[in-house]
């Protein structure tokens, strides 16, 4: 799994079948504890998590996972947002985020 931030989002007018009504973002993704940028750099994944621009979500980066989500063993996809995170704790220090209520 991975911690990250929507950046963006992506338009394909051509593009294969499996995406056809998927919202497709990109994800820069971070380090948990800072924010800083992690090894992962930008992912673009679909989105199941109903996320936006600007929110810090949780990607599934694995592919056999990511089409047993779709049920499709054949989907073309390996990264999928799987959740919006409201509040992370690192050592006993919580940062919230999207105006989550602490």
């Amino acid at each position: 799994m991975i911690i990250g931030t929507v950046i963006g989002t992506v338009v394909a007018p051509i593009q294969h079948p499996f995406y056809d009504g998927k919202k497709l973002l990109l994800v820069r993704a971070e380090q948990p504890h800072d924010g800083s940028p992690a090894r992962e750099g930008t992912l673009l994944a679909v989105d199941r998590a109903g996320a936006g621009v600007g929110e810090k979500v949780l990607v599934m980066k694995e592919g056999s996972s990511a089409r047993f989500l779709f049920e499709q063993e054949a989907a073309p996809v390996r990264t999928v947002i799987v959740g919006v995170i409201d509040e992370i704790e690192v050592a006993g220090r919580s940062v919230f985020f999207q105006g989550a209520a602490p």
